[in-house]
């Protein structure tokens, strides 16, 4: 990546997670680096002051960090369209070493997890730079929580938002080790939220959840159809679409899970009918049992289910959370 098209993070050397006085230090630390009357460009010097100014003042932070997950935080002085991203394993890799091939057929998604980039402290303290993220931050398997959304009915969003939470953390985080849990997302597409993304290696799963009575529900890729009463579930495909432009390297998908009153992990039934016109594919409605089973699928099935994927974790938590 050149300097030019170099994150505002990265122009100030900080972590997307700094906080206002890591940011006043690495400036100043920059600024006397970059100032031409200590030897340093002039062109390098307005860098590290738009990033500054950026960086402090929170409500102009806000609205850049959503552009940095977005892929475009780049600095400004370059091709817009430069902004960070991140590529799938490179050939010879760590990463491309682990990915699952027909002569490799042992799944890698229950292994100790590694990071991509990796966190080598003798490299960040050779380029002098950091890590996007705390090591100690990257490690945890669970992010955020449901969040209070509206007044009408915010007691039973978060009820049911806790129940995926506990859900996913209980049955399919702990045989897939590097799975990470990221609760309470903004949506890139429009003032909507994510309730929860499971990102493992290069397969993001985005999961939005309601809880329906108990029976026989027929899904047919618009809506969910029981007793002669239509239920249209969340809307996720257009939320897919925006993040896996966002995030091209990934495989994306949308998933909302039907939770049953009683706690039921098998109700109520959702029976796939002949899918309706225009229907997505990429999303999948499915009771608590069918989510577990189909998510551990989803992401173990992935090249290198075991990676934790660093850079795209970092975009989620500080441009979207």
């Amino acid at each position: 990546m050149t300097e030019s098209s170099s994150s505002y993070y990265e122009v100030l050397r900080v972590a997307v997670t700094a906080s206002e006085k890591e940011i006043k230090v690495a400036y100043r630390r920059a600024a006397r680096k970059a100032h031409p009357d200590h030897g340093g460009d002039a062109a390098a010097f307005r860098r590290v002051t738009a990033a500054y100014e950026t960086l402090i003042d929170p409500q102009r932070r806000k609205a850049y960090d959503r552009s940095y997950a977005a892929g475009k935080g780049g600095s400004g002085s370059g091709d817009s369209a430069a902004g960070p991203h991140f590529d799938a394993p490179a050939a010879g890799s760590h990463a491309s070493a682990s990915v699952h091939r027909p002569s490799t057929p042992r799944n890698t998604a229950g292994d100790e997890p590694f990071y991509v980039p990796p966190y080598d402290a003798a490299a960040f303290e050779a380029t002098g730079t950091v890590p996007l993220i705390p090591l100690s931050q990257a490690s945890q398997q669970v992010h955020g929580i449901p969040r209070k959304r509206g007044i009408f009915g915010a007691e039973a969003r978060i009820q049911r938002e806790l129940r995926t939470v506990q859900l996913i953390a209980r049955q399919v985080l702990p045989a897939i080790p590097a799975a990470r849990l990221v609760n309470g997302l903004q949506s890139p597409a429009d003032n909507n939220h994510i309730d929860h993304a499971l990102l493992s290696g290069y397969r993001l799963a985005l999961v939005n959840s309601m809880l329906l009575p108990k029976g026989a529900y027929a899904w047919d890729g618009q809506t969910l159809n029981h007793g002669g009463r239509s239920i249209a579930p969340p809307q996720l495909a257009h939320i897919v679409r925006a993040m896996q432009d966002i995030f091209p390297e990934l495989n994306v998908t949308g998933w909302t899970v039907i939770h049953s009153p009683d706690g039921n992990l098998h109700e109520p039934v959702i029976d796939r009918h002949r899918r309706a016109a225009g229907s997505s594919e990429t999303i999948q409605v499915v009771n608590a049992a069918g989510l577990v089973r189909g998510l551990k699928h989803f992401l173990s099935s992935g090249p290198t289910p075991n990676a934790v994927n660093v850079s795209v974790l970092a975009r989620l938590l500080r441009g979207m959370h």
